[in-house]
């Protein structure tokens, strides 16, 4: 099964992190519903004060592209995306319109 591991940071400030963190103790049906006909099999975001690490386990024919233009025929993600980009801040090396940055993979015990 393929991963995804990518990054990004929220802004310097405690209250809009914990808005954040709120809106995901449970996230739009809408959004779960796209994430799912993305191909997205399971997700899960990890925070160490203000940098976050995403981990997306997806199917066979998913892919960023198909996702991110799904994402664009859907209001709801669209709105979604306008509320949750107001807690993140850019990385310092993303490229514009780049928000979450796939991570290089390093390690991995099982391939020693």
């Amino acid at each position: 099964m393929p991963r995804h591991c990518l990054t990004l940071d929220l802004r310097d400030d405690a209250h809009a992190i914990s808005e954040y963190k709120r809106y995901h103790e449970k996230i739009w049906p809408e959004v779960k519903e796209s994430l799912f006909t993305a191909g997205v099999l399971d997700m899960e975001i990890y925070l160490l004060e203000t940098r976050m690490f995403m981990i997306m386990d997806v199917s066979d024919e998913f892919t960023m592209a198909r996702k991110a233009t799904m994402d664009l025929a859907n209001p709801k993600v669209q709105e979604w995306e306008t509320i949750m980009h107001g807690f993140q801040q850019d990385l310092p090396w993303a490229k514009p319109g780049e928000k979450w940055i796939p991570m290089e993979k390093v390690f991995s015990l099982a391939a020693q």
